[in-house]
């Protein structure tokens, strides 16, 4: 039994910083790669940033330079360090990743939390 569960969120005005995190609890025998995705109010999820389990990176070109992506194999942890927010940032916030399990890499997500970014 695996759960992705997501922490970190709030209220933040323009120009301010939050770090999401992302905790895979359960039996984990492996993560291939893992990801922040975000639905903002009245539009469709879309990728935000993901990292490879060796540690290779990609962005958004909206949050290049801004955002950074990491994860700690040990603990099974992803973050997302959101610096110079913009009031377009705000949206729910979700993790995903492959997890290994019954013999497979398996897709799951987190239930999301929520950034709110102020003008």
């Amino acid at each position: 039994q695996v759960q992705l569960v997501e922490s970190g969120g709030g209220l933040v005005q323009a120009g301010g910083s939050l770090r999401l995190s992302c905790a895979a609890s359960g039996i984990i025998v492996g993560i291939r790669t893992m990801g922040w995705y975000r639905r903002a109010p009245g539009k469709q999820r879309e990728l935000v940033a993901d990292i490879t389990s060796g540690g290779t990176t990609s962005y958004a070109d909206s949050v290049k330079g801004r955002f950074t992506i990491s994860r700690d194999n040990t603990n099974h942890t992803m973050y997302l360090q959101m610096n110079s927010l913009k009031p377009e940032d705000t949206a729910v916030y979700y993790c995903n990743a492959d997890l290994y399990l019954s013999g497979r890499y398996q897709e799951r997500w987190g239930q999301g939390t929520l950034v709110t970014v102020s003008s």
